[in-house]
């Protein structure tokens, strides 16, 4: 009488192993076969795009000075902030109630599907449609923050204007990447990744309202978001965020 193999463990919070074709389909699941999936999405095609761009015309302009690392420095130093204050306000966000009427945000609504199911690939990354209209955002907002820098620095604005938008074409890359990566079967070996590894693990399946943080948990950390895994109760909604709603 022939028994039947017991099933594979199934993790609930990553990709299935078979999401994810191999080089080598006997061996381990490598940093190169990620990649590989990675850049067959449209996010990193498009920032990759943009960041091409930004630098093309970044180095075509020249006039390069110890201005250009002002803007840089500052989104580096900020970074860990601004993920925090947008997983925090924009994604997690209740729909809105106006006039006895509900209205939900796009992006609240597509990031509690990624947490009802977080080990689908294609819910992972930013959606085609916000990058269009968040890619153009970004270098207007990084212009207007250098109208005022300029004018207590002087130099060439446009182009530290476009070293600014270089690092932040480059931030959104590695965001969508450590993202990406996180909900791959992919396991950390170094041990920077395996801190936002199992942080954002935490976020997905004990309690959501803690450790926001994806390429660094410095904002948790900073903010009180980012406590001792037993110190914290696990909550029933950190796959249904907000009960579904």
């Amino acid at each position: 009488m022939s028994v039947d193999p017991q099933p594979m463990s199934v993790d609930p919070l990553s990709a299935p192993p078979e999401a994810l074709a191999r080089r080598k389909p006997e061996g381990p699941l490598g940093l190169g076969d990620v990649a590989r999936a990675f850049a067959r999405h449209h996010s990193p095609k498009l920032i990759g795009a943009g960041f091409a761009a930004a630098l093309a015309a970044r180095l075509s302009v020249g006039h390069f000075s110890w201005r250009d690392l002002i803007v840089p420095l500052g989104l580096v130093v900020f970074e860990p902030l601004t993920e925090w204050i947008i997983h925090v306000y924009l994604l997690h966000a209740r729909p809105l109630r106006i006039a006895g009427r509900s209205y939900d945000l796009l992006a609240a609504r597509e990031h509690r599907a990624h947490h009802a199911a977080p080990g689908e690939l294609d819910g992972v990354l930013i959606p085609t449609y916000a990058l269009l209209l968040f890619l153009p955002a970004i270098a207007a907002v990084l212009f207007g923050l250098c109208v005022p820098l300029h004018a207590l620095l002087g130099g060439d604005r446009v182009a530290w204007w476009l070293s600014g938008l270089v690092a932040g074409y480059a931030i959104l890359f590695s965001y969508e990447w450590c993202h990406f990566l996180i909900h791959t079967p992919y396991r950390p070996r170094g041990r920077y990744y395996k801190v936002i590894w199992r942080n954002h693990r935490l976020h997905h399946y004990k309690n959501e309202h803690y450790w926001f943080g994806v390429t660094s948990n410095l904002g948790d950390v900073v903010l009180g978001t980012n406590p001792a895994q037993a110190a914290v109760a696990k909550t029933h909604t950190a796959r249904a965020l907000h009960g579904g709603r």
